[in-house]
């Protein structure tokens, strides 16, 4: 792939002229503007710009995109695999381990070398518009990605801090059950809980509970949770509180995180983690949930994607993994408009 420069493209802003790049999110509190990817499994990349600019608007051409054949992907969990998955959880569930867990699979396809991060990010959002839309584009420190987040993990505007959290999802608002509903009142509880362990006492609270969101080919239960940041708190601790995301990971999250590191054989890397900007001079930033996300891995020449869904007492595996399918279809098919077939 030719030399491209570091890049950040949010919705409204772009940044350019990368500075420094570190793992610790301690530095988020200094000066600057931040673009920040973090893993699922708890690396962070936080790199400082130095200029940021407005967009008026994105641009949507695209052509220069060449990505892999609608054929050429493959699953980290196959059907079978997926479906035995959602059994054990339910087992673990009926054992009282853990109220619910999510389970995701890493989709993978063949890239050209010369394929860049930038183009499929150009090529999104006439197709797939999503309110947390992002590009980093960091080429020495092996972070390319491109997220079409409908998710809110973090949003700061001084010390007020708010997350909105994704549970349920159906083609169409008679799709959602009360399944999901209840699935969605469990991880706003968990977020709640998150939150509270860094806010000042009595300051969470839950402005919208379970409201429908319409996107591309789908809708979302998405609730609101809010609260003010402590005084002793900066974005170390609010990011050992509250990641990864409760909406990904299952309720107690810390019984959820093993069942998952058991059941799924590749790391989600960016998928499920979180992908956004903090502006530290004025106090103000936007992280979403990496969901509905591209990655590049260079070293093996990959493009991936992750998808999954959680699963609860009341889940039938074949319907959870094709949940997985509609999440990643639309998306997936944007992506692939390489051959036609694997060669």
């Amino acid at each position: 792939m030719k030399h491209v420069p570091p890049l950040a493209v949010f919705r409204d802003r772009a940044a350019y002229g990368l500075l420094d790049v570190t793992d610790d999110p301690e530095a988020l509190d200094s000066e600057g503007f931040w673009a920040v990817v973090a893993d699922f499994e708890g690396h962070f990349t936080c790199a400082r710009f130095r200029d940021v600019r407005a967009l008026s608007r994105r641009a949507v051409d695209g052509a220069a995109w060449r990505g892999p054949g609608q054929a050429q992907w493959t699953s980290s969990l196959d059907r079978s695999a997926y479906t035995a998955g959602v059994r054990r959880i339910r087992e673990h569930i009926a054992a009282g381990e853990v109220y619910q867990a999510n389970l995701c699979r890493v989709l993978s396809a063949p890239l050209p070398p010369e394929a860049d991060a930038e183009a499929l990010a150009h090529r999104l959002p006439a197709r797939h518009p999503a309110p947390y839309a992002a590009l980093v584009r960091l080429p020495e420190h092996g972070v390319e990605v491109v997220s079409a987040s409908p998710e809110l993990f973090l949003r700061r505007d001084g010390r007020v801090i708010h997350s909105g959290p994704i549970k349920g999802t159906g083609r169409t608002e008679a799709d959602l059950l009360e399944k999901d509903r209840a699935e969605n009142v469990m991880i706003v509880d968990l977020v709640r809980n998150d939150l509270g362990r860094v806010c000042a006492t009595g300051s969470v609270s839950v402005p919208a509970l379970c409201a429908v969101e319409r996107y591309p080919g789908l809708v979302h239960l998405v609730s609101s949770v809010r609260g003010v940041l402590g005084p002793r708190s900066g974005w170390a601790e609010l990011l050992a509180a509250a990641f990864p995301p409760g909406s990904v990971t299952g309720a107690p999250k810390e019984s959820a995180l093993g069942i998952i590191r058991a059941l799924e054989t590749v790391p989600r890397g960016p998928y499920c983690g979180g992908i956004g900007w903090i502006d530290a001079d004025r106090m103000r930033a936007e992280i979403a949930v990496g969901i509905r996300t591209f990655w590049i891995d260079r070293a093996v020449g990959t493009l991936n994607f992750g998808t999954g869904a959680g699963i609860t007492w009341g889940s039938d595996p074949e319907r959870e993994w094709e949940e997985t399918e509609l999440k990643a279809a639309r998306l997936v098919g944007i992506a692939s408009n390489g051959p036609a077939a694997a060669h």
